[in-house]
């Protein structure tokens, strides 16, 4: 058996939400759509490291060294360093020895696929239809699947239906009968006769195609969707594997997203911080008028309920909010009227608390109250 924690570059002792985000991870990398079809068998190996370690009862059989695909397999052939008795009767005997044979079905179960899209916060908050081009095997429009141009299969006149072939090998204690796959029919016990042109008898064909993704309203970023028999169609027509849609949003130039809650930054003057002053902010409710209250301090929020972002899976439809925080402009270059009203302020309220150190963000505010701040008084001055 490989090493399943190293094909997923984890830790034996990992947890369970490490193996999904290593199997994540591995498997977008490794993916033929992506990085190419020359990855096809390292990406079955991660896909079946997953399967092992993401099952309890799996990985515990694995963890004991019992093959959890064969539990009933004879363990004393295996051992510490590695060593397989079968490995070697199959590479004297050939694969088929002391194994039940029979014809492999040309219908094949396909494989997922994997494709990525990105949408805009907007639609992350609403939801939506977000649509993907992808490239996969899809069923060959001519033959419908089934292969041939015209015609059922005929059974093959060298294993007679069965899919593989006896043949005597010579070996270190004598000749021995040995089975392996049929090469005139690859297997499948059948012949097609007449192949189709388009797909050469493989029943599927590589094509674009443009999938439309319904996009919940909620979904938080690198977010993986899966949807269902939207993959690779298989071999001869089979059932088609499932398509898995990596989300990511985009970041918006306006709001920050935390949660369910949006954060906005609003630069204000500083005649509004004193005098309080209303602001129209636009959401993506449309433009909400919003109450900038007089003696407003440097990083005081104002909060709007319900415009944020949809609860994912909220049954009512419930948002979080809008929480604006205030960045006071200070003027750097007075005018000679500014400065002397600026000085006079000073001159009448300097009561030292510039002086003083407090571990209190706000001085004075203890006990719920809230204490004026620099503007606060700088408005009571001028009324």
């Amino acid at each position: 058996m490989a090493d399943y924690y190293e094909v997923l570059g984890v830790d034996r002792n990992a947890s369970e939400e490490e193996i999904k985000k290593a199997y994540r991870k591995m498997s977008r990398k490794y993916h033929p759509d992506i990085a190419g079809p020359e990855f096809e068998d390292k990406f079955k190996e991660v896909n079946s490291a997953y399967e092992v370690l993401s099952d309890t009862e799996k990985r515990r059989m694995y963890d004991q060294g019992v093959d959890p695909n064969n539990p009933n397999a004879a363990g004393g052939f295996s051992g510490a360093a590695g060593f397989d008795m079968g490995d070697i009767f199959g590479q004297f005997f050939g694969q088929g020895f002391g194994a039940s044979q029979g014809p492999v079905p040309r219908t094949q179960p396909g494989r997922d696929s994997l494709a990525n899209v990105t949408i805009d916060l907007k639609t992350a908050i609403f939801g939506g239809t977000a649509h993907v081009d992808i490239r996969t095997m899809t069923l060959c429009p001519d033959c419908k699947g089934s292969g041939s141009a015209g015609g059922a299969p005929t059974t093959c006149p060298d294993c007679h239906g069965h899919g593989f072939v006896q043949k005597v090998v010579r070996t270190m204690i004598g000749q021995m009968m040995s089975s392996a796959p049929c090469e005139r029919c690859e297997g499948h016990g059948t012949i097609i006769e007449n192949p189709c042109p388009s797909c050469m008898g493989h029943g599927r064909v590589r094509s674009k195609r443009n999938v439309g993704v319904s996009i919940p309203a909620g979904i938080h970023d690198d977010t993986r969707l899966r949807l269902a028999s939207q993959g690779e169609v298989g071999e001869g027509g089979g059932t088609a594997g499932d398509l898995y849609i990596d989300v990511r949003v985009e970041p918006d130039k306006t709001f920050v997203r935390d949660g369910d809650d949006l954060h906005c930054w609003i630069e204000v003057p500083m005649s509004w911080a004193v005098l309080g002053h209303d602001f129209e902010l636009d959401t993506f409710d449309g433009k909400r008028t919003i109450d900038i209250p007089a003696g407003t301090q440097q990083d005081d929020t104002v909060q709007v309920e319900g415009l944020g972002v949809t609860k994912l899976r909220s049954p009512k439809g419930e948002r979080g909010d809008i929480i604006a925080h205030i960045v006071v402009h200070i003027p750097t270059k007075l005018t000679d009227d500014e400065r002397d009203l600026i000085e006079r302020f000073a001159a009448k309220h300097d009561d030292g608390a510039a002086h003083k150190v407090t571990s209190q963000t706000r001085p004075g505010k203890a006990n719920g109250g809230k204490a004026k701040g620099f503007f606060g008084k700088l408005k009571d001055a001028l009324s």
